[in-house]
C-alpha cells in the first residue's frame, strides 16, 4: 500500500456472538412473504411513485423516484406485484411492498463497453439501474447529487465495527466484481479513487485506485478517517462514499447487465439462535429468514452493528438495501436488578472504568440495549474525544449543531462528518444524548439552508 493511517482514539467494543466462516442455508420463504423498499433508509431522499398497487413489475424496473432529483431511481429487487404503498403521517411512503413470482424475470441493460465509453453513460445506467442509491456524497450525508462531479471517491473495505463480518469473505467470489465496480467508480471522477483497507486484507486492488492501509481502534473501517486523513473537505467540495460491498454490486451490474441486490450478511450477537453467514436478498421481512433469536428472554433484532444500526419491529420487519450484518442482543426492558447500572459488577463493559471489567482486557461481553443512566445535559467532560479520530473538536461541534450556529458549525468541521462518525461518542456519553440523531438533523437543517 503507498500510505498508511494509524489511529490511537477509538475503541473497540469487544462482543459476545462473533459469526464464524461458516455458509449457512437462507430458509424458504414459501412464495407467501413480501419484499421491501423503505425510502427512511436513504437520507436526502424525498419519494414520489412511479408504480400503482396491482401493477406488476420485473426486478430492476423503478417503482420509486426522487421528486427533487427525478433521475434517480429505486428499483424492485424482485419480479411480481405490487401489493402495498405504506403511508404515514401527511401521506408519507413508509415502504413499497412486492408479492415475488415463483419464476423470476429480470430487466436488463445494456453494458458493452461502458468502462471505455463516456463516463456520462456509465452515470445513466447507475441512475436507472436504481444503484445510484448506494452512493452518499459528503457534505451532509445525503444521496450523490447527480449533477456535481466529485472531488474523490472513498471506499471502506475495512470493517471494524463491533462484531463486524469479514469482509473478504463477505466478498469471496466477488473478487472480480469488486475490482471492476472500483474501475466504474474511477471513470467518474476526475480526482482519486481511495480505497481503506485493513493491514492482512487480501483483496486485490486495480491500478485505477489507490489503496491505504488502515490501522487502529473503530472506527478506523469508516470512510469518515479517510477522509479526515487523507484530503479533507472544504466549503464547495464534494466527495462520495461507499462501502466495498456496494461497489461489488455495481460490478456484478456491469458483468451480468442486470440488477442483482443480493449479498452476504453476517448473523451475529450473543443472543442470535445461530451464527455465521447467509447469502440474503435484501428487502425481504426478517421473519421469512426463521428463527434468529434464542428464547428465554426478550430480543432486539438490529439491522447492522450495534452502534449505527436500525432496529427491526413488526413494522419495520425489512432488511435494508446495504446491510451487511445482523446483530441480535438482548433487549433489557425485562430485566430487574437490584440498584441497577449502579451495581458493582465484573460482567459488564464501562470505558470510564466504572465496573472492574477493564482488569480483564480480553473479556468479551454480552450487552443490552439499556441506556444505564439516566439523561441529563451536556458534560463537557472531553470524554468524546477520547474516542474521536478526527481532527475535529467534537464536543463543540455538537453544541454548534444544537444551537444551529452556521458560521460555527462551518468552522469546525460539519461538512465532512455523518451520523456514524459520533456513533461511539454516543456510546460513551455520560449525559445519554442521542448524538447521531442531533448531527442527521443538523445536516439536514444546514442543507434546506444552503440549498
Amino acid at each position: 500500500m503507498s500510505r498508511t493511517i494509524t489511529i490511537k482514539r477509538g475503541l473497540d467494543l469487544k462482543l459476545q456472538g462473533t459469526a464464524p466462516r461458516t455458509l449457512l442455508s437462507t430458509p424458504s420463504s414459501g412464495g407467501t412473504s413480501t419484499y421491501a423498499w423503505i425510502p427512511d433508509d436513504l437520507p436526502g431522499l424525498t419519494p414520489k411513485m412511479k408504480v400503482h398497487v396491482g401493477d406488476h413489475v420485473e426486478a430492476g424496473d423503478p417503482i420509486l423516484y426522487d421528486k427533487q432529483y427525478p433521475d434517480i431511481l429505486i428499483t424492485a429487487p424482485v419480479s411480481g406485484e405490487l401489493v402495498a404503498i405504506n403511508r404515514g403521517a401527511k401521506r408519507k411512503i413508509m415502504s413499497v411492498e412486492i408479492r415475488p413470482d415463483e419464476t423470476q424475470t429480470q430487466r436488463t441493460f445494456a453494458v458493452d463497453g461502458l468502462l471505455e465509453g463516456d463516463a456520462s453513460q456509465l452515470k445513466t445506467l447507475l441512475l436507472q439501474s436504481g444503484l445510484w442509491t448506494l452512493i452518499r456524497q459528503r457534505p451532509y450525508d445525503r444521496l450523490a447529487d447527480p449533477a456535481i462531479a466529485p472531488r474523490d471517491i472513498f471506499v471502506t473495505a475495512h470493517l471494524t465495527a463491533p462484531l463486524a463480518p469479514e469482509i473478504d469473505y463477505l466478498l469471496e467470489g466477488r473478487e472480480e466484481e469488486l475490482r471492476i465496480g472500483l474501475r466504474a467508480l474511477a471513470r467518474l471522477t476526475e480526482g482519486k479513487v481511495y480505497v481503506g483497507v485493513a493491514h492482512d486484507c487480501p483483496l486485490t486492488l486495480p491500478a485505477e485506485v489507490e489503496g491505504v492501509e488502515v490501522r487502529g481502534p473503530h472506527p478506523a473501517g469508516n470512510v469518515g478517517v479517510l477522509i479526515d486523513h487523507l484530503a479533507p473537505i472544504n466549503k464547495g467540495e464534494t466527495v462520495w462514499t461507499l462501502r466495498a460491498t456496494d461497489v461489488a454490486l455495481i460490478g456484478r451490474l456491469l458483468m451480468m447487465g442486470r440488477v442483482d441486490y443480493t449479498r452476504r450478511i453476517a448473523i451475529t450477537g450473543s443472543h442470535a439462535a445461530v451464527l455465521g453467514y447467509m447469502d440474503l436478498l435484501p428487502g425481504c421481512r426478517i421473519e421469512s429468514l426463521g428463527k434468529l433469536a434464542k428464547e428465554g428472554c426478550k430480543t432486539r433484532i438490529i439491522a447492522g452493528d450495534v452502534l449505527t444500526g436500525t432496529q427491526l419491529t413488526e413494522e419495520r420487519p425489512f432488511l435494508p438495501m446495504n446491510c451487511d450484518q445482523i446483530t441480535v442482543i438482548p433487549d433489557g426492558s425485562d430485566c430487574d436488578e437490584f440498584l441497577g447500572w449502579a451495581m458493582p459488577r465484573l460482567g459488564d463493559f464501562s470505558q470510564s472504568r466504572t465496573y472492574l471489567s477493564w482488569l480483564m482486557p480480553r473479556k468479551r461481553y454480552t450487552l443490552d440495549a439499556r441506556l444505564k443512566g439516566g439523561k441529563r445535559a451536556m458534560i463537557m467532560s472531553h470524554e468524546l474525544q477520547s474516542v474521536f479520530p478526527l481532527d475535529i473538536y467534537a464536543e463543540y461541534l455538537l453544541k454548534a449543531i444544537i444551537a444551529f450556529d452556521i458560521d460555527k458549525m462551518e468552522e469546525l468541521g460539519i461538512y465532512e462528518v455523518a451520523p456514524e462518525d459520533f456513533a461511539l461518542c454516543e456510546f460513551v456519553d455520560t449525559s445519554k444524548m442521542e448524538l447521531q440523531r442531533i448531527v442527521r438533523q443538523g445536516l439536514d437543517l444546514l442543507y434546506k439552508e444552503m440549498n
